[in-house]
């Protein structure tokens, strides 16, 4: 049960008056307006016994065997009663594998706000404490946004206990070290900074380790993406500085390659550190599979971002400016009379689609196939009668938005929308060369972003040959010698090394 106990200057010892230890229990937990702090009073060998506990973060069954456990020293008899004080029965009769003694008060209420049972005994100046927490959570099912065709079907939870297991069930290395820090003045949030010893580079989990002690807030509402904002310091930079994952097996997987995992209590996904553009576009799917097919999947999911990114301007560009249309694209643009201007129309249905995609998430399973077919109509049938959109728009945006979701990561597919009206309005306004000053612009951007002090394009950019070939290709798990150098790894050698 080691842990970071929070700060408190009127710091409390337990009295060996067990009648004061319960006032101050009660008074400085508001037991008698707060119904889930309990209290049972036992009476064990002719001793006050006082146990306190938080109701919802114990185990029930726990509860009933530790009970059962103490009631039986009085209807026991034996020399060993006679030789051993109270305390040490107690101790020795707490059928757990964790029971340790405490004095501090302050402690002791702490732990008891995570989910341990508290044992104060007459005449003792230390409490028992024992780890009987039970947090509710749902099952370690598979994540909604990183489904695979074939492939593990558990997920990463909001218990951090479970998360940290189903990552050390994949890798059973000694080595693998899970640091437990707590963040937040008022909610005391566990936080398990996991890396492997010997691999990742010790400076960077010394860093990440001094920016998360140094967090001064009250609590972390939002969880992990709160420890994200002050760890890479993004401000309004709007491409994730971080890769999230809800799949154990991708977290183990960057565990062996350098990276540190940041688990957070109360979120079912884990942070990735360091990471690159690149590390966003991978997906679990593409090592389920053969090396070729793998390879296939991942060049179709980048036509389709390339597609969602750029496909939109340049067809605004063309329409705006017919000189730039070669011979053999002739057909390209509207044939009939516009109501509305390309432009206005591309912004509204872009703003339509996310409006659309907001909708979808908050509406309740039953009513989603409604949606999509007032969508469907609105959008597509409806819109194109009436004259707001032409069918030309309306399949270019459908495109663009397909491109879009085949981002496997949510965060950057958010980023590249954003660039993409960007990118509209700039056209719009200033036509070619708003275009090739946008893309400018935009790629200076990606080449001036890091993330702890790790180059954002890499291995495009400083250019690693050997990594970019494992970017652009899907190789085979055995020819993969090497850890990626971003990680700047302590063991580089990924095979043959024991």
């Amino acid at each position: 049960m080691e842990t970071k106990i929070p700060k408190n200057e009127n710091k409390m010892a337990v009295s060996s008056n067990i009648t004061v230890n319960e006032k101050n229990l009660k008074k400085r937990l508001g037991m008698d307006k707060s119904f889930d702090v309990c209290q049972r009073k036992l009476s064990i060998l002719n001793k006050e016994v006082h146990i306190f506990f938080v109701n919802g973060l114990t185990d029930t069954n726990f509860m009933i065997e530790q009970l059962k456990s103490l009631m039986l020293l009085d209807d026991t008899t034996n020399i060993a009663k006679q030789e051993m004080s109270v305390k040490r029965l107690i101790e020795n009769h707490l059928v757990h594998v964790q029971v340790e003694p405490n004095q501090s008060l302050d402690e002791i209420i702490f732990f008891m706000l995570s989910g341990l049972m508290a044992v104060f005994i007459e005449g003792e100046d230390e409490a028992l404490i024992v780890d009987v927490r039970s947090y509710p959570s749902r099952g370690p099912d598979e994540p909604d946004t990183e489904r695979v065709v074939r492939g593990a079907r558990d997920g990463y939870t909001e218990n951090i206990i479970i998360n940290t297991g189903l990552t050390r069930r994949r890798i059973r290395d000694e080595r693998l070290r899970h640091e437990i820090m707590q963040v937040g003045q008022r909610s005391q949030t566990d936080i398990c900074v996991s890396y492997i010893e010997g691999i990742a580079d010790p400076d960077l989990v010394d860093i990440i380790k001094k920016e998360i002690k140094t967090i001064d807030i009250d609590g972390l509402t939002m969880a992990d993406k709160v420890i994200e904002e002050y760890i890479v310091k993004q401000g309004y930079n709007p491409f994730p500085l971080v890769r999230y994952t809800e799949r154990p097996d991708v977290a183990a997987t960057h565990l062996l390659e350098g990276h540190i995992i940041i688990f957070v209590d109360a979120s079912p996904s884990v942070i990735i550190t360091p990471t690159t553009l690149f590390h966003h576009v991978q997906h679990a799917e593409e090592y389920r599979q053969a090396p070729a097919v793998g390879t296939f999947l991942r060049w179709i999911r980048y036509t389709g971002m390339v597609l969602a990114l750029f496909l939109m301007p340049l067809w605004l560009l063309l329409v705006m400016q017919p000189s730039l249309i070669p011979e053999t694209l002739a057909f390209i643009g509207p044939n009939d009379d516009i109501n509305v201007p390309i432009f206005a129309q591309m912004f509204i249905a872009e703003i339509g689609i996310e409006l659309l995609r907001m909708a979808a998430i908050h509406t309740p399973s039953p009513l989603a196939t409604a949606l999509g077919l007032v969508a469907a109509l609105l959008i597509g049938e409806i819109a194109i009668q009436v004259g707001v959109f032409t069918a030309e728009v309306i399949l270019y945006v459908a495109l663009g938005a397909i491109g879009t979701f085949a981002t496997p990561s949510y965060e950057l597919g958010v980023a590249l929308k954003i660039v993409r009206l960007l990118l509209l309005i700039v056209v719009a306004a200033f036509k070619l060369p708003g275009f090739v000053i946008g893309t400018t612009i935009f790629l200076l951007l990606l080449i001036s972003i890091k993330s702890l002090n790790k180059p954002y394009l890499w291995p495009f950019l400083p250019f690693d040959p050997q990594g970019m070939w494992n970017i652009l290709v899907r190789l085979s798990i055995p020819s993969v010698k090497r850890r990626p150098s971003i990680t700047n790894p302590g063991d580089q050698i990924k095979q043959g090394n024991s």
